[in-house]
């Protein structure tokens, strides 16, 4: 998914659990920071004080190097959350281990990693564990059926697509692998299995869209991305609510669940958003937020952003910097502030969520990653 999804979509999503503005904003602006924290390493501080912190993402990554990709270890704990199948800890899918490591929509370890997220409702960053969450429960629904290893289960073979859209993506993927793609068979050859969803780019992330493929053990797979992405909206209210009532396993009430007409919006707003980069359908989402389009405020009430990086950002905020990156031996200026900024909260998170996913979670499914 994409930031029309992780930010918005979960803005709208976390609104209508009845999160305060000021929350829901923290929580989307989580969501959509995992696809964005680019930099790890140490923070330096004038007064010698020192802060760590982790990648949850990769910036200007070649799909077309599935070497390169394998050496990143962000692809399991944030985007490729492993399924063992739908079953519960303690059994096993059919077939080899890698069939543990596919991504499997509301899985039982998703299950877990919500009740986790929810003990963490207290501490300081628990709306940013909150917010992380959002983006991992997400992308077991968009990417599922693939897993977050190079491995034959993300070959793809007769990539097509099912409605008549007028998108030029099939030829983007064949033009994009051109060193590697078969145009007979729409299938990648390659010395190195792919990783990810990488072998169809942004097929999966694309909420308009109606696709099929045959995967690695030649099973044929038909993808209508709208209702996936409904049902993880759906899922996603419920796993929010739940959080917001301290309770992972309240049971929602009539008052509790989306009004129709605002579901109806959501899909509407899928389909309707035809264009190929997230960028242009974020745009549209937030203008149909401030246009009053949902039930939680009135037209104008309501204008999100989202500043990555730069002034107002979260980290030009904590860090007073505009860069990016940092220079090896940049020293920032310290205050008791930076121990309650969003950036700081949001980082501590992350390393909280990683080493629970990695450490605690995933070993009950007889799970071992990096």
């Amino acid at each position: 998914m994409q930031i029309d999804f992780h930010h918005t979509v979960t803005y709208v999503t976390a609104r209508l659990a009845k999160f305060s503005m000021q929350d829901a904003n923290i929580i989307s602006h989580s969501a959509q920071y995992v696809d964005d924290a680019v930099n790890s390493g140490s923070i330096k501080f004038r007064n010698k004080a020192m802060y760590s912190r982790i990648s949850s993402a990769h910036k200007m990554l070649d799909y077309r190097n599935f070497e390169e990709l394998a050496n990143h270890f962000t692809w399991v704990p944030f985007h490729f959350l492993p399924g063992n199948g739908g079953k519960r800890a303690g059994d096993n899918p059919d077939g080899s281990f890698v069939n543990k490591l596919v991504c499997y929509p509301d899985s039982y370890v998703a299950e877990d990693m919500m009740k986790s997220c929810i003990d963490c409702h207290d501490l300081p960053y628990g709306l940013h564990r909150l917010g992380i969450s959002m983006h991992v429960l997400a992308d077991t629904f968009a990417h599922q059926g693939f897993a977050g290893i190079n491995h034959q289960i993300n070959e793809v073979e007769g990539l097509k697509k099912k409605d008549d859209h007028n998108t030029t993506l099939l030829d983007k993927v064949a033009n994009y692998f051109a060193h590697c793609f078969n145009r007979e068979t729409s299938k990648i050859i390659n010395d190195a299995f792919p990783l990810g969803h990488g072998a169809v780019l942004t097929f999966p992330d694309l909420p308009y869209l109606k696709w099929q493929y045959k995967n690695g053990f030649g099973k044929e797979i038909v993808r209508d991305n709208t209702k996936i992405f409904m049902d993880a909206v759906k899922r996603m209210h419920q796993a929010m609510v739940c959080f917001r009532m301290k309770d992972p396993d309240y049971t929602l009430e009539d008052w509790d669940e989306i009004p129709a007409k605002d579901l109806n919006k959501i899909e509407e707003n899928f389909r309707a958003f035809e264009d190929e980069e997230g960028e242009d359908r974020h745009m549209k989402w937030l203008k149909s937020i401030a246009a009053g389009d949902f039930s939680f405020a009135e037209k104008g009430e309501e204008n999100l952003s989202y500043i990555q990086n730069g002034k107002d950002s979260w980290k030009y905020k904590a860090l007073k910097t505009k860069r990016e990156s940092e220079t090896k031996h940049e020293l920032f200026p310290f205050s008791p502030e930076f121990l309650r900024s969003d950036w700081k909260l949001f980082h501590d998170a992350l390393q909280i969520h990683r080493i629970d996913i990695i450490r605690n979670i995933l070993p009950k499914y007889g799970i071992c990653v990096a």
